[in-house]
């Protein structure tokens, strides 16, 4: 048995543009409707959505027929859990609240087994195809897509250095939690954080690597896509099914009155 291609991976190293979305719902059902529609990459959210490790595994399932990337997002940069979402057959992960190149370096160190860094060795994981896949630990590097998500004033501070370190693949930058600490809460389109996301991208695009970034505004993606993004999410699970539900409770409502 082969070591599953990650085709994002390669995307992002070739310079294409690759589209994605949020998945917050908590359902394998859900995300084997939402990764037969076409996206590129999808985000299993760990950080904040209800969704456990067992549910994880779950919708890694779920996308296994389609040639959907799911990217993981876990809660922390923490050395366990990393551990157990690659074990768990992730091949992708967002890592998030990264602020210096250390915590950079430790979410690279924290993907890899020795000497190239401190990932545990499980024996028959599910990564490993329950060992059937013939040397594991040694290919399954090259298939790990490590992006790491810069989303404070001090991540911003460190980009350059952060956006250098061997083995990220990708800066993911975080207009959310950026605009708060910038003293912008829920107004990510103030004007000073569109500066500095727009700053960001090109920095990350002149060290080498990958810029990703969110938004559900079409202009505004856009831009960042000519400006270098190369990774992008243009909504949620969540949010479709909240806004068309009160867009088709509107519709027919309106029949009462």
């Amino acid at each position: 048995m082969e070591l599953p291609v990650n085709h994002f991976k390669h995307a992002l190293n070739s310079g294409k543009l690759q589209v994605g979305m949020w998945c917050n719902l908590c359902s394998e059902y859900a995300m084997e409707v939402t990764s037969g529609g076409g996206m590129d990459w999808l985000i299993i959210d760990m950080e904040h959505a209800p969704i456990d490790m067992f549910m994880m595994v779950r919708q890694l399932q779920a996308t296994m027929e389609n040639r959907t990337q799911p990217v993981v997002r876990i809660p922390w940069n923490d050395m366990v859990t990393v551990k157990r979402v690659l074990d768990a057959g992730a091949q992708s992960l967002l890592i998030p609240m990264i602020q210096t190149e250390q915590e950079a370096r430790d979410a690279v160190a924290f993907t890899r087994y020795a000497p190239d860094g401190v990932r545990g060795s499980g024996g028959p994981t599910r990564a490993s195809r329950f060992m059937r896949i013939k040397d594991y630990a040694k290919k399954a590097a090259s298939e790990i897509c490590v992006l790491v998500q810069v989303e404070t004033r001090l991540g911003i501070q460190n980009l350059e250095k952060i956006a250098s370190v061997p083995g990220v693949d990708g800066v993911f930058l975080g207009p959310g939690d950026l605009s708060t600490d910038m003293g912008h809460l829920g107004n990510m389109n103030h004007p000073d954080v569109q500066k500095v996301l727009d700053e960001a991208i090109v920095t990350i695009r002149k060290c080498g690597k990958a810029p990703g970034i969110l938004t559900n505004d079409e202009v505004r993606a856009r831009h960042y896509v000519d400006l270098g993004a190369q990774f992008i999410t243009v909504g949620s699970d969540v949010s479709i099914l909240a806004r068309e539900t009160e867009r088709l409770a509107s519709k027919y409502k309106a029949w009462q009155t």
